[in-house]
């Protein structure tokens, strides 16, 4: 048995109690060794077998895992974030699927929802946006051309961009040519809740300079978007003069 277990965006504390189980009672964990926080590693058993995907190819990641199940071990695949966020788990299911072994996931917390907690701030403001766009940049792996920042950022909706740290250049670029204006407000969030974390805030304008000036070039979450800004509208849920299921309207 297999158990993708997403590892949350750093702090070790911010996995799932599922995830930290499913740690406690593997015999075999192949964890993401260039993303995860190595203290979740303490959540493994004595003797448990422990292997740093970053030095490994699919393959032998597959190879890993059937030896295992041969010898009736149970195994997690720990992944940083939430593995269905730029986790590359499809192609490993579908060898586990081609393979008859059985497996399950375990959901984590994405440095999406850790950057927001970061910045304080919340991605669907009323009045302002109600989408969050995840997306990247275009590098080794190629971005399909109807979903280029700049088609994306036509909506005008936060937009929440993963491994696109080492080109701010272009991404700015691309987001203005998309219709945001260089002044839209933006936050680069580096390590989200890790001890090193850092929240840069920023413009759309600004965030090449702002990543050089403060040496980041990897591990950040680019935000963009009015809900970094000041205006908005209340929310309808707690409005006096609205009526709910569970209560009149006040006025």
């Amino acid at each position: 048995m297999v158990d993708f277990v997403g590892a949350g965006c750093g702090a070790a504390d911010l996995i799932t109690i599922r995830g930290a189980r499913l740690l406690g009672e593997a015999d075999v964990i192949i964890y993401a060794g260039s993303l995860v926080n190595p203290e979740l590693l303490k959540y493994a058993k004595s003797g448990c077998g422990i292997y740093n995907s970053a030095l490994l190819t699919l393959d032998e990641v597959i190879d890993i895992i059937s030896a295992a199940e041969r010898e009736g071990k149970r195994t997690v695949r720990l992944h940083s974030g939430d593995p269905s966020i730029y986790g590359a788990v499809r192609e490993q299911m579908d060898r586990l699927r081609e393979l008859n072994i059985p497996f399950e996931v375990c959901p984590g917390v994405s440095s999406l929802c850790g950057a927001a907690a970061a910045l304080k701030a919340e991605y669907t403001v009323p009045g302002v946006s109600q989408s969050v766009i995840i997306t990247r940049m275009a590098g080794k792996t190629p971005v399909p051309e109807r979903e280029g920042i700049a088609s994306l950022a036509a909506h005008g909706a936060t937009m929440a961009v993963f491994l696109s740290a080492s080109m701010l250049d272009e991404l700015s670029a691309e987001l203005i040519r998309g219709g945001y204006s260089p002044e839209t407000p933006a936050a680069i969030v580096y390590k989200a809740s890790w001890p090193d974390e850092r929240t840069l805030r920023c413009t759309v304008g600004t965030l090449a300079e702002t990543a050089e000036r403060e040496g980041i070039k990897k591990t950040a979450l680019i935000c963009a978007g009015n809900f970094l800004g000041g205006g908005y509208e209340l929310s309808k849920l707690y409005d006096s003069g609205f009526s709910t299921e569970f209560r009149e309207a006040k006025i």
